[in-house]
C-alpha cells in the first residue's frame, strides 16, 4: 500500500462529516479534489471503505475501522511534528475555536497577539451558528466554542470576556427623533430575524416575550450580514448586535432608533466542556485570555462604551 498523509486525512474529514461536500468546505479544497483523493485511497483497498445509498454517501463498518486507524496515524503525526518544535523551545499545536456568526467581529482581536507570539500554532476556526458551535463544543471537536448565550443543556465552564449590546437598528429613509420611544413601536415596524438556532434570534425572542410585544415578522434570514444588507436596503428593521454594525453607523447606512429597554446587554463568553483536558496550547491561549483581556478590550473596542 502506498497512501499518502493527505489521503488519510481527506478520508478521515469524509468520515466525520459523511459528506464529500462538508468535507471540501472544511478542508478547503475542490469537491473534486476530495473526490480524486477518496477514489485513490480507495484504489489501494479491496474492501469498500464508503457506499452511497438514495445519493446519500455511508461509510462502512470496514471504512470506519480505517477511519479510527487514520486519527491514530494523524494523531501520531502531529505529536511527531509537536515535539520536533518544542525540542525547538516553541509553543505548537493546534487550537480549534467554534464562534457564533457575529462573534467573528471580536474573536480575531483576542487571537492576533497570540497567535503572533507563537507561531508554531496552528488555528482552526469555525464560524457558524449557535446550534451548530455547541454541537462541536459537546462533540469534543474543538477546544473553546465563543457564544453569547450559554448553553443550558451542557455542562461548561467559561471566561467572561466583553459586553454585547444589541440594538434597534434602521436605514436612514425614515427619519426618527431623538427621543425614546415606547416598546409598541415594535407593532408598526417590519421586523427581520435571524435563523432558528442563532444567538440573536435567541435573544430578540427572550426580548419579544419577556416585555409582551406584539411584532410584525417580515423575514428570516441565515447570516447577520445577510440582516444588515436587508435592513439597508430598507426591508425591515431587526435588533443587531453593536459589534458588527460599527462601519454601517459612522457612514451613515444605519441609524439606532432609541426605544426603552434598549439595548439588551450580554455577554461574550468563551466556554469549554467541564473536566476538558486542555491540551499546552489551548491552556496557553486561556492563560493569555486571563492576562490580557482588559488590555484588549481597552485598545480595540474603547469605541463600544460611545453607544
Amino acid at each position: 500500500m502506498n497512501y499518502t498523509l493527505h489521503q488519510l486525512q481527506v478520508f478521515l474529514k469524509v468520515t466525520q462529516t459523511q459528506s464529500i461536500t462538508k468535507a471540501s468546505e472544511e478542508l478547503h479544497l475542490t469537491q473534486p479534489a476530495v473526490s480524486i483523493q477518496l477514489r485513490n485511497f480507495q484504489d489501494q483497498f479491496d474492501i469498500p471503505l464508503t457506499e452511497v445509498v438514495g445519493r446519500k454517501l455511508f461509510i462502512t463498518d470496514f471504512g470506519k475501522e480505517i477511519a479510527i486507524a487514520a486519527e491514530r496515524i494523524l494523531d501520531e503525526v502531529n505529536a511527531i511534528n509537536l515535539k520536533t518544535l518544542t525540542y525547538k523551545g516553541q509553543l505548537t499545536g493546534r487550537l480549534k475555536l467554534s464562534v457564533v456568526s457575529t462573534g467573528k467581529y471580536i474573536i480575531p482581536y483576542f487571537l492576533a497577539d497570540f497567535l503572533k507570539q507563537h507561531e508554531g500554532i496552528e488555528l482552526i476556526l469555525d464560524v457558524t451558528n449557535k446550534a451548530k458551535v455547541l454541537e462541536s463544543l459537546e462533540n469534543n471537536e474543538v477546544d473553546f466554542s465563543l457564544v453569547s448565550v450559554l448553553p443550558v443543556n451542557l455542562q461548561v465552564e467559561k471566561e467572561d470576556l466583553m459586553q454585547n449590546k444589541l440594538f434597534l437598528v434602521g436605514n436612514k429613509q425614515v427619519v426618527f427623533d431623538n427621543k425614546y420611544y415606547e416598546k409598541d413601536i415594535f407593532e408598526t415596524l417590519p421586523l427581520i430575524y435571524r435563523e432558528k438556532g442563532s444567538g440573536t434570534r435567541h435573544t430578540m425572542e427572550k426580548y419579544v416575550e419577556e416585555n409582551k410585544v406584539s411584532v410584525r415578522k417580515k423575514m428570516e434570514l441565515t447570516s447577520n450580514e445577510a440582516v444588515k444588507q436587508a435592513v439597508i436596503a430598507g426591508l425591515g428593521y431587526s435588533i443587531m448586535p453593536l459589534i458588527g454594525i460599527k462601519n454601517e453607523l459612522l457612514n451613515g447606512d444605519l441609524q439606532i432608533i432609541p426605544v426603552n429597554g434598549l439595548p439588551i446587554v450580554t455577554t461574550w463568553h468563551l466556554i469549554w466542556m467541564k473536566g476538558k483536558n486542555f491540551s499546552p496550547v489551548a491552556k496557553a491561549f486561556l492563560n493569555y485570555l486571563q492576562e490580557e483581556k482588559i488590555k484588549i478590550i481597552h485598545d480595540k473596542f474603547n469605541w463600544f462604551e460611545k453607544f
